[in-house]
C-alpha cells in the first residue's frame, strides 16, 4: 500500500518536492483559493502550522481553481497573496487540479483511501482537509466548513 510520502508535487517555487520529505510527520493536507468564502481558514491553518512547529507536524496547502474559479492567480501571485494577508510560512505548492481525468495523482490516492458523503471520492469544495499519520496513513477527511481550529484533538492524536 502507498503512503503520502510516496508522492512528488511541484512547489510553489516550481521546484519537485518529494513528500517524502515530510516523512514521520503527520500531515494536513488542504486544497486552497485564494478568493473563496473559506480563504479566511488560512489564518486558521496558519495558526495550525505555528501550534505544533516543534512537533512532527506540517500543513500542506495546495491551490485549486476547480472550485468557481476562486483561484485565478499563478503561482508568484498566490505565494504573494498567502504571506501579505495571512503571513502563510507553512509549505505551498503549485495549482493542481483535485477532481476529473486531470486530478493529481496525490489526490487520487488521498480521495480512494477517505471518501466523501455517500462514498464520492470527489471532493466537495475548497478547503476540503485530509489528515495523515505518521506513517503516511490517510486518518481523516474534513468537509469546508470544518475550521482548522477544531482538528487540534484530531491532530494530538497522531502526534
Amino acid at each position: 500500500m502507498a503512503s503520502v510520502y510516496d508522492f512528488t508535487a511541484t512547489g510553489i517555487d516550481g521546484a519537485e518536492v518529494p513528500l517524502d520529505r515530510f516523512r514521520g510527520q503527520a500531515l494536513l493536507i488542504v486544497n486552497t483559493a485564494s478568493k473563496c468564502g473559506f480563504t479566511g481558514q488560512y489564518s486558521g491553518l496558519e495558526t495550525l502550522h505555528r501550534q505544533y512547529a516543534d512537533r512532527p507536524f506540517e500543513v500542506l496547502g495546495f491551490p485549486c481553481n476547480q472550485f468557481g474559479a476562486q483561484e485565478p492567480g499563478r503561482a508568484a501571485e498566490i505565494a504573494s497573496f498567502c504571506s501579505a494577508t495571512y503571513d502563510v510560512d507553512f509549505p505551498m505548492f503549485d495549482k493542481i487540479e483535485v477532481n476529473g481525468p486531470d486530478r493529481h495523482p496525490l489526490y487520487d490516492w488521498l480521495t480512494s483511501q477517505k471518501k466523501g458523503l455517500l462514498g464520492s471520492r470527489n471532493i466537495k469544495w475548497n478547503f476540503t482537509k485530509f489528515l495523515t499519520d505518521r506513517e503516511g496513513r490517510v486518518v481523516g477527511r474534513f468537509a469546508p466548513q470544518v475550521e482548522p481550529a477544531t482538528l487540534a484533538p484530531e491532530i494530538e492524536k497522531v502526534l
